[in-house]
């Protein structure tokens, strides 16, 4: 995945405004179950949030960035516990304004 511009996170940011999130990480962590589970709801939606529930900042982030790399998904935003992740799936649902 090529990084998004400025503009397509700035889109990407109002389509996810009123998603809920589609995966809850609970006190198992990153799980493969919930990588599983990831990686269909990117598949299936292109765009979706996932809540991770960890007090401690370092974990929080360590389990975010993980996200996103094991999913090959670009980060859109990071709002507390709310990651917003984005992959453009083979029957592309959403149209990106084009990158200069």
């Amino acid at each position: 995945m090529s990084q998004l511009t400025t503009k397509q996170k700035q889109y990407l940011k109002g389509l996810a405004h009123n998603l809920k999130p589609v995966v809850l990480l609970g006190g198992n962590g990153l799980t493969e179950g919930v990588m599983a589970e990831i990686e269909v709801a990117l598949s299936h939606h292109e765009l979706i949030k996932v809540k991770v529930a960890s007090e401690d900042r370092e974990v929080k982030r360590a389990i975010m960035d993980a996200i996103v790399r094991e999913s090959a998904a670009a980060q859109v935003q990071v709002i507390g516990h709310i990651l917003v992740l984005y992959r453009e799936s083979e029957k592309r649902k959403i149209e990106l304004p084009k990158a200069r």
